[in-house]
């Protein structure tokens, strides 16, 4: 029951779960790798205890001199070359399988393919959708939406620190480096959500850094882009109204962007259609008004060393300010 609850126990964020052509092949030659060195440490070790056991005289009896004969010495030097030719033929087929896996791997065709960028920040990820309209350009935080056997090329840098992309199930990792741009190609087969994580050590929060992939089909993916792209809702009610101002009037218009208000900073994640996401905090914590609440007042003592200061509400105002972020879907 404990392990249920570890990600890769799940099979959602394991490289023997691909759900993808760029993880079957990665998955494919681990496979040839691990098979092939694991019957070579059992026939070593099975020589091994032959030999010991072989061994008869005491460790008080003084050991046998070493001769040899010319039938001895044949034997010696065929199972020493057969030996050399048995490792020479391992090594090629490994070399050829990682050969084969690398090309596998750059001929996905990137021809219309849908273009993602994603921004690694200490310590969560800016997801953006360009688009040659601004503004139905989406930006999101550590979900990233795809279509499901669509070709997908992420393009992706840093902002502050080295980190790493990695989503096992879908892809190998890269390397995101602050001053330089990237690319990987990659595909989902499959509908699900799919974790990664930053595989790069990137300061105290490195281990609590981490996204999902969300594959949908084409219909449910497009309708999502379209929801997205909208500005937020306006409040409807008196106490999400208080709680934009709320909003507004506080430390979080600092930091954060609400499309459709006068929210326009880029330090934080956009919180346009916050109470659409699953998590907050980069995975850390379900979305739900209670972990909203607990992260607003004191993110710190949730994600040590994370940007997200402390906030001073009031009982009212934090109630307020929740309901309006709950019509941010």
């Amino acid at each position: 029951m404990i392990l249920a609850a570890v990600p890769g126990f799940q099979g959602n964020q394991t490289a023997l779960n691909p759900v993808g052509p760029g993880a079957a092949h990665i998955e494919f030659e681990f496979s040839l790798i691990f098979w092939i060195t694991t019957a070579v440490y059992c026939i070593v070790l099975l020589v091994l205890v032959i030999a010991v056991a072989r061994k008869r005289h005491s460790f008080e009896a003084m050991p046998e001199p070493l001769t040899t004969t010319p039938e001895s010495d044949r034997i010696a030097k065929r199972s020493v070359g057969a030996a050399m030719i048995a490792t020479v033929i391992l090594l090629f087929i490994m070399l050829v399988g990682s050969f084969e896996t690398s090309r596998a791997l750059g001929s996905m065709n990137p021809e219309n393919a849908l273009t993602i960028d994603v921004y690694g920040h200490q310590w969560w990820w800016e997801v953006q959708y360009p688009n040659d309209e601004a503004y139905k350009t989406v930006v999101t935080a550590n979900e990233i939406h795809l279509p499901v056997g669509v070709p997908i090329r992420i393009h992706g840098t840093s902002r502050d620190v080295i980190h790493s992309f990695w989503a096992p199930n879908v892809q190998g990792k890269r390397d995101l480096m602050p001053g330089y741009e990237t690319e990987i190609m990659m595909q989902i087969d499959q509908p699900g959500a799919w974790r990664g994580q930053c595989a790069e050590y990137c300061g105290e929060q490195h281990a609590h850094m981490s996204f999902y992939m969300v594959a949908e089909t084409k219909d449910q993916f497009a309708k999502w882009l379209n929801d997205q792209a909208q500005s937020s809702v306006s409040p409807s009610t008196p106490e999400t109204a208080r709680g934009q101002q709320v909003f507004l009037t506080h430390a979080c218009v600092l930091c954060h962007t609400i499309r459709g208000t006068p929210a326009g900073s880029r330090v934080g994640p956009d919180l346009t259609h916050v109470a659409s996401r699953t998590t907050i905090a980069a995975g850390e914590l379900p979305n739900t008004v209670g972990n909203l609440g607990g992260w607003i007042l004191n993110a710190q003592g949730i994600k040590p060393g994370c940007r997200m200061p402390p906030n001073q509400l009031s009982g009212s105002e934090l109630q307020d300010l929740l309901a309006y972020l709950e019509t941010l879907k």
